[in-house]
């Protein structure tokens, strides 16, 4: 007996298309991804059989993984009611494409060497990436961009920011006479963070304006600025402490560090078996088949670990 489950036509169409779509010759060529692993069978139940072939529960999760952002708005047992019911047709409407011969097609078989080659370069680069990401490598990485981060200065400042040179000059009287920084701040200050007092918390150079950042170094801490004019209006800026910079704890960059090791292992593999490849390039000329052939645009455009973001 054939169990059915509860699953509109459009919402089967939708999801045979986001296959078709992750399968077919429009899938991208993104780095790998994770690839299941093998289960055990009494972790794997038969959840249904479709003309005595089995569906397992591995199967509706390598299909969730594949159909990705399309189940995303699906609540957990309506993905999986759907998913199953997606297999469901998806074996019946196989085994009829078999019977019609339509995979004796060249276009078929197109596709098909496509996904094999997909699936064959993402297990291998699987492999290569999760071998890469031992504790000594991570941390290696890691070492080399804390000293990166180690000793660049830092400051925590307050400002208040308005919109005319006499509003400012107006303020920095004010401020003279004694009144509170950060109570002038809530009260008159545009910048939508006043509610705090203006505090911009540490900040490198780099993270603001250089007007801004020009001024904000070269004050001693406790010290107020004059009026500073920058592309958002007019400052007041009261430098607060200085520090060194220092760079974050290791857990708390961990995935990040082992996403680079990862892909930089994977690049680095493609770069040295295309190396070793005859490759040649039929759509360009023979003077620039060499240079095309490096291995220089394999690497991830993110390869190099950006720093921590700014607590």
């Amino acid at each position: 007996m054939t169990t059915s489950f509860p699953v509109t036509t459009g919402q089967r169409v939708r999801l045979a298309s986001a296959l078709a779509g992750c399968l077919g010759l429009a899938m991208a060529l993104t780095l790998p991804l994770t690839l299941a692993g093998p289960v055990r069978a009494a972790d794997d139940p038969v959840l249904a059989k479709v003309n005595g072939s089995e569906i397992r529960k591995s199967d509706v999760a390598l299909a969730e993984e594949e159909l990705g952002p399309s189940l995303a708005q699906m609540d957990p047992a309506t993905k999986d009611e759907n998913v199953l019911s997606f297999l469901i047709d998806m074996k019946i409407v196989a085994k009829a494409a078999e019977e019609k011969k339509a995979g004796d097609s060249e276009e078929f078989k197109k596709r098909l060497a496509f996904a094999r080659n997909r699936l064959l370069m993402d297990s291998l680069l699987a492999g290569e990436g999760k071998a890469a990401t031992t504790d000594d490598a991570m941390k290696k990485v890691y070492e080399e961009a804390s000293k990166q981060i180690t000793g660049e200065q830092e400051v925590r400042a307050r400002h208040i920011l308005v919109e005319t040179e006499d509003e400012a000059k107006a303020i920095k009287a004010e401020l003279d006479k004694g009144a509170d920084f950060a109570e002038l701040a809530k009260k008159k200050s545009k910048d939508p963070g006043s509610a705090d007092g203006g505090d911009l918390g540490f900040f490198t150079k780099e993270q603001m304006v250089p007007e801004f950042s020009a001024v904000a170094f070269s004050l001693d801490p406790g010290k107020i600025s004059d009026p500073v004019k920058s592309q958002f209006g007019w400052h007041i800026i009261k430098v607060e402490e200085k520090r060194n910079r220092k760079a974050p704890d290791f857990d708390q960059v961990r995935a990040q560090i082992e996403t680079y090791v990862t892909r930089k292992a994977q690049a680095d593999y493609v770069a040295k078996l295309r190396e070793a490849a005859k490759v040649e390039r039929m759509d360009k000329p023979e003077e620039t088949a060499k240079s095309d052939t490096k291995p220089a645009d394999t690497k991830p455009a993110d390869s190099k670990m950006a720093p921590p973001a700014k607590k």
